[in-house]
């Protein structure tokens, strides 16, 4: 059962995932929203989601009630989610989008922290219980799409919905780190120093930043770049699916990546491929060869985040599990996500995708010339 619960619940949670995110920008545009506004929407979320994760994982490791915080964070973004549809001015969803970000940046964190504790000895195992996100999502998005086509967008709001309610059940099952208990305010500031203090750490949220900002113009621009290249939507659609099913074997065999190539390792090799699938993606010139590429997503995202949540794990000071992870989150989908939506949508504008790519590629590949030799340093084989 310490693999199953933590597995069902990326499994709920990342199907309700599909079933939202790849429809809201359509969503704005149904009610009219100005390709200005549409982008202040989109770009405001990883600032919030950087600041929301540590605070939220941050109070549920000196308050102890890893349970409860979840528990209100996703009722929040149930009623949020069911919200936005009824508003169609841009304040109001702005509001509301900023809400349901702040009180969603602390779930994938707060699970993370506990299917760790939940595996015990078995940690190396991560990959193959964050798996059940991946399925989740690969089987959920047809469905989504079909709905959707049927029923209309607010279909995506309330199959969102539907999920996150299994995902509130299952999420009573989880087990953390903390016993019930508040963990005294100078402790946690105590450890607080002790994480930020120890340069292993640093180094790992250097790392992850250059790979979140990477990661986020590949995710964002993926589909402005098939437009250049003159590509149908339906192939759009075909470079999601390739990319989200390359996740599976490295997700499944993650154990023995980390096994063979230790945490770092891993780290390094996902930072290292996210460099080179940018470079790969400036070189094509037809639609086909993006699909090829897509291929390698399964060493880039998956490599990254199975290594940093097992550094993240290993190196958090007793009590402070969630505050790491949620640290972990903000440097991948906060800070780098925001430097990389904003520095890859400027590139593009100015240079078109194809630049844009190659100066992505070439700054990620740049900073683990600089950072690897770093980490052989401080981290021993």
């Amino acid at each position: 059962m310490r693999k199953a619960i933590p597995f069902i619940f990326f499994f709920l949670y990342f199907a309700g995932a599909a079933f939202l995110i790849p429809f809201l920008v359509l969503y704005y545009r149904q009610i009219g929203f100005s390709h200005v506004q549409i982008s202040l929407l989109v770009g405001v979320s990883p600032l919030i989601a950087m600041v929301g994760a540590p605070l939220w994982t941050n109070l549920a490791d000196r308050s102890g009630r890893h349970r409860l915080i979840i528990s209100l964070t996703i009722v929040g973004v149930i009623a949020v989610a069911l919200t936005i549809p009824t508003l169609h001015a841009l304040l109001p969803v702005a509001a509301l989008i900023a809400l349901y970000t702040f009180l969603n940046s602390p779930i994938v964190a707060l699970s993370d922290s506990a299917a760790m504790t939940m595996l015990g000895d078995q940690r190396d195992q991560y990959g193959r219980v964050r798996l059940g996100g991946t399925i989740g999502w690969a089987l959920a998005a047809p469905l989504a799409g079909l709905l959707v086509q049927i029923n209309g967008l607010a279909m995506a709001f309330w199959g969102f919905a539907g999920f996150m309610a299994l995902t509130l059940l299952v999420s009573q099952r989880l087990t953390f780190v903390s016993p019930a208990g508040a963990h005294p305010p100078d402790r946690a500031r105590a450890g607080m120093r002790i994480l930020l203090c120890n340069r292993r750490w640093l180094l790992l949220l250097a790392m992850a930043f250059v790979s979140g900002c990477g990661l986020a113009v590949i995710n964002s621009y993926l589909f402005v770049y098939l437009q250049e290249l003159n590509a149908e939507a339906s192939m759009m659609g075909l470079a999601l699916t390739l990319g989200t099913l390359a996740e599976l074997p490295v997700l499944f065999y993650a154990d023995r990546l980390l096994k063979r190539l230790g945490a770092f390792g891993l780290l390094t090799l996902g930072m290292g491929m996210t460099g080179v699938r940018l470079l790969l993606l400036a070189a094509v010139s037809a639609p086909a060869g993006v699909l090829v590429f897509q291929l390698l997503n399964g060493l880039t995202f998956p490599a990254v985040w199975v290594a940093g949540v097992s550094v993240a794990y290993d190196h958090a000071p007793p009590g402070l599990s969630a505050t790491a992870q949620g640290l972990f989150s903000a440097a991948v989908f906060g800070f780098g996500a925001a430097a990389g939506g904003l520095l890859g949508g400027l590139l593009l504008g100015a240079f078109g995708g194809r630049a844009m790519y190659a100066a992505m590629g070439l700054l990620v590949l740049g900073s683990l010339a600089l950072l690897a030799p770093l980490g052989r340093r401080l981290i021993p084989a």
